[in-house]
């Protein structure tokens, strides 16, 4: 069984997918890929600097996120050129940790914490597609706080995604995370007992 989860940016996805990875899953965590493949030298490196210049990079030759971030999130057709680099040595790297966690234990779900799972078409390689819900005020409000964004940053960043209302509609599990920690593990250990009997 190899679920696909996401949601939007600061719908909790983390949260959720830390609750899954204590309750036994195998997690392959595509922010973590995302942040591996892009390391000093790598080839997604390398094709970055060539096109964002060394600008984007700190002190240490790392890419400095929030510099890159700030191009990515005001400017459609350089978030369209990031992805080009980035997107298929991810889903590289994903497929290996896939393949290596099933020949482990192929009774064990395996999910995929990926925040592009919809936009990207992954979901159709996922035999069940999780969305981790709030509505978007919600999601305004923790954003700004939790990046420490004006209004005007945080509705940027929340238009450059699908809307979460969209995604939904994708949803085989959707887990409504607006309430309190407890109410979303009951329904995260719900839906991980549905995926261990369907493995």
């Amino acid at each position: 069984m190899i679920a696909g989860l996401t949601g939007g940016i600061a719908t909790g996805k983390s949260t959720v997918s830390n609750m899954f990875r204590q309750l036994g899953a195998a997690i392959v965590d595509a922010d973590r890929i995302a942040r591996l493949v892009v390391e000093p030298d790598r080839p997604a490196w390398r094709d970055l600097v060539a096109h964002f210049g060394e600008g984007i990079l700190l002190a240490d030759r790392t890419i400095d996120r929030v510099r890159l971030g700030q191009i990515v999130f005001s400017d459609a057709s350089q978030r369209e050129v990031l992805n080009r680099i980035v997107h298929p040595r991810v889903r590289e790297e994903a497929d290996r940790q896939t393949a290596d966690f099933l020949r482990e234990n192929p009774r064990r779900p395996v999910i995929h914490d990926v925040p592009l799972l919809i936009e990207t078409g992954l979901y159709r390689r996922m035999d069940k597609v999780i969305v981790v819900y709030v509505d978007e005020p919600t999601q305004m409000r923790r954003l700004m706080q939790r990046n420490c964004l004006s209004e005007e940053e945080a509705i940027r960043r929340i238009r450059a995604q699908m809307p979460i209302e969209q995604k939904k509609a994708y949803a085989d599990y959707l887990i409504d995370n607006r309430g309190t920690l407890e109410e979303t593990r009951s329904q995260v250990e719900r839906v991980w007992e549905e995926l261990k009997a369907a493995t």
